[in-house]
């Protein structure tokens, strides 16, 4: 922790940037040389003095919309952030930029607390970050009320919303800060909120009369591909050796179980594979995202637990064993996949179980009726996702309320277009099979009776004398499978809610019984059996491609280790492998032509120039 000394020590670093630019700040402090689109409307906002609710894509760059203005304001700007375990990084990137920056959250003893308090109050401080449940102490309200402030940041807004996938309640009593200090500008930053969400965010944190700043949600350097499940573990490892092998990534599970069994399977494949779910020990939680933070190559199998203000940047997959219970959870956690810009992958495996398994957890919640329609509707929202023919991204961006003209090239529906068939008759059966039977079997039972197998189960119950009975020999197995997924995808069944896995029809499918509806249904491709797994181009390869010289791309990542490990940091609070890439490229000869690579800010150039210069020396001698 940091005490009195070190951030006088960082007051002598830098001097006041108060009197500068925004543009200046962000070339000297941060090393860039403009900013992104919507970036400098929003950070002139803040700087002026009024509020704004951010709305950008995760990697678009959020976090300088706060930090730019922090550093052009006079005072301290107080971040609110959810998770106190990825402050220390934060704290530990800006302070590597000559940043006079420190948090304060329940870690913390009390000498290092008071160490900190006292920074605040003495104005030592450009950012103080705070979780949300210390901020809201009336003893740390009224520390704010005696210390000079900038600005609020509250990053992750979409916490606020109890429809929300990462709902937290602590978040609801931030609307005090607009009422205990009105004349400070507040803004709200997410990368993730619907039409409702926003408003929600605007209404429970008094900022109905903010600014809106909405950034497109595309996210074009992310690959989208929804397969149907088949053998989950081998999909996952087909995929990753195919076209991630030695790659960072992150796997998604639901249940904690098959956290545990996914790493373990990776890990004796050879892959550094780490759990993370609330299962473990604090201790080991903390070990393993230090692990995938700092170490090269490293893939966490999580649940949901995982991953929010993950700023790693080089995560080239997020794969998904189980479906997501809505669009916004999909959308944050594919999110964490590019943050470089690089080429990236967000491959997902979906199945009937899935579908099942969350429309009965939806059902048997304890929410009131309100809660479950929303719910409903979300959870509707993924599903069509799943079952589109058409281009992904363009649904996805449309329930964001963005508009992409185009099919965007880069999802598996655009790569290999899925053919549809006319499912009407086989629809017509399956539905009839599951009236005939009592609406009491789930769907292997089912299936067994379409196709008319014998076995003791369907001739104990009789049901070798309905109608239904071997009425669907056409059709193979796993090709009605397909059928019941879609069915249940699309509304026409539901899933018992007692939990016994029966399907049930609904209201929609009467008029597909009565033949007045048609239906098409997607053709589920076909599985090959090579080693390989996936459609169209491998999305990874394009990033290893772009080096041309992999000694020298190597050795820069030496030296950015070793300088990592010395400071005890991942290597990314260094330099992004963005920076690392353009430096490659660039060649540069001098301080001055390193200071034009983009991410090298005055601090970093005067801390580390010399040793990557020395470095680019030694490459263009080898």
């Amino acid at each position: 922790m940091y005490q009195d000394h070190d951030f006088e020590q960082l007051a002598k670093e830098r001097p006041s940037v108060s009197e500068k630019s925004p543009e200046q700040v962000l070339h000297e402090v941060f090393g860039y040389e403009s900013f992104r689109p919507l970036q400098g409307d929003i950070v002139r906002e803040v700087i002026n003095g009024g509020d704004a609710l951010v709305l950008m894509p995760t990697g678009g760059g959020k976090s300088l919309c706060y930090q730019v203005p922090a550093l052009v304001r006079t005072g301290t700007a107080i971040v609110i952030s959810p998770l106190i375990a990825l402050m220390q990084d934060q704290v530990n990137a800006l302070r590597e930029l000559g940043v006079k920056a420190a948090f304060l959250n329940s870690s913390m003893d009390f000498e290092q607390a008071r160490a900190t308090e006292y920074a605040l109050m003495t104005g030592e401080l450009d950012l103080l970050y705070c979780a949300p449940e210390r901020l809201i102490q009336p003893r740390i309200v009224e520390l704010l009320h005696n210390a000079s402030l900038s600005m609020f940041a509250i990053d992750e807004a979409h916490c606020v919303s109890q429809w929300g996938h990462d709902f937290r309640s602590d978040y609801l009593q931030l609307s005090m800060l607009a009422e205990e200090f009105p004349g400070v500008p507040r803004i709200a930053l997410t990368a993730t909120a619907d039409e409702r969400t926003r408003k929600e965010i605007a209404e429970r944190l008094s900022l109905t009369n903010a600014r809106h700043f909405v950034s497109g949600f595309d996210r074009p350097n992310i690959q989208y591909r929804i397969t149907p499940k088949t053998n989950a573990n081998k999909q996952l490892l087909d995929f990753i050796k195919a076209e991630h092998q030695g790659d960072c990534g992150i796997v998604y599970c639901l249940s904690r179980n098959k956290v545990d069994a996914t790493a373990k399977l990776l890990a004796d494949k050879g892959y550094t594979a780490l759990p993370y779910h609330a299962g473990l020990s604090s201790e080991e939680r903390s070990r393993n995202q230090e692990r995938f933070l700092r170490e090269d190559g490293v893939i966490v199998v999580a649940t949901i637990a995982f991953g929010m203000g993950i700023d790693k940047p080089d995560v080239r997959f997020v794969a998904h064993l189980d479906l997501p219970k809505s669009l916004e959870a999909y959308y944050q956690e594919t999110g964490r996949a590019g943050r470089d810009g690089k080429p990236s992958t967000a491959w997902m495996v979906y199945g009937l179980q899935d579908v099942i398994k969350l429309r009965q957890m939806l059902e048997t919640s304890q929410g009131n009726d309100q809660f479950k329609r929303v719910e409903r509707q979300k959870l509707d929202a993924m599903l069509g996702l799943c079952e589109v023919t058409q281009c992904r991204r363009q649904v996805l961006l449309r329930y964001f309320g963005d508009t992409l003209e185009e099919p965007c090239g880069n999802c598996d529906t655009c790569l290999t277009p899925p053919e549809t068939w006319d499912g009407t008759v086989a629809v017509q059966k399956a539905l009839s099979c599951v009236f005939r039977t009592g609406q009491r079997y789930g769907v292997t039972y089912l299936i067994d009776v379409l196709r008319g197998s014998s076995n003791e189960r369907i001739l104990q119950a009789g049901h070798q004398a309905i109608s239904t009975f071997g009425i669907g020999t056409e059709l193979s197995a796993s090709e009605w499978k397909s059928v019941f997924r879609q069915l249940v995808a699309n509304g026409y069944l539901r899933a018992d809610p007692d939990g016994y896995g029966a399907l049930q029809l609904t209201e929609m499918c009467r008029p597909l019984l009565k033949g007045e509806q048609k239906i098409e249904l997607r053709k589920d491709p076909v599985v090959k059996k090579s080693s390989g797994s996936g459609s169209g181009k491998p999305s990874g390869a394009n990033v290893k491609d772009q080096i041309t010289d992999q000694a020298g791309w190597d050795a820069l990542r030496a030296c950015r280790k070793e300088l990592a490990d010395k400071q005890g940091v991942p290597p990314y609070v260094i330099f992004h492998d963005t920076t690392l890439f353009d430096m490659l490229e660039r060649r540069p000869n001098s301080l001055d032509e390193l200071a034009e690579v983009s991410g090298v800010g005055a601090a970093k150039l005067e801390k580390y120039g010399d040793i990557f210069l020395q470095t680019l020396r030694e490459i263009a001698q080898a």
